[in-house]
């Protein structure tokens, strides 16, 4: 049951147009917002509000919040992430608070924060 939404989350992001990216070695300095999929290899500083989805490289650094609908972190964010859903690959760090509603760590990822995962049981309920 777990690994059909799973395959399915990774699916989603994955199949949609990433649109933005930002290189390696490029340093952004602000708010950056969206509605598309974005990846990031180099550096912004600021608050990242992106509808469709981020993809943050291993080189990647984000200093400041995420708010997005579907996250895979490779590099490190220095801030709160708030995501519907969430990867954290074995070279990815995140130093802030989480709230999502799925949550994937790799084995050798490191996290440090308060995590708070909202499960959708009333929707479960209301289509029974």
């Amino acid at each position: 049951m777990f690994k059909k939404n799973k395959q399915i989350q990774i699916t989603d992001i994955s199949q949609q147009e990433i649109t933005t990216i930002i290189g390696e070695g490029f340093t952004l300095t602000g708010e950056l917002s969206g509605n598309s999929v974005v990846r990031i290899d180099g550096k912004v500083t600021g608050n990242i509000n992106v509808d469709s989805g981020i993809i943050l490289g291993e080189k990647g650094l984000i200093i400041g919040d995420i708010q997005t609908s579907s996250a895979v972190i490779y590099g490190t964010v220095n801030g709160n992430v708030k995501v519907s859903q969430l990867e954290i690959k074995k070279t990815g760090k995140v130093n802030g608070d989480i709230k999502t509603e799925t949550l994937e760590i790799e084995f050798g990822a490191q996290y440090n924060g308060k995590l708070e995962m909202n499960q959708l049981i009333q929707n479960e309920e209301n289509t029974i």
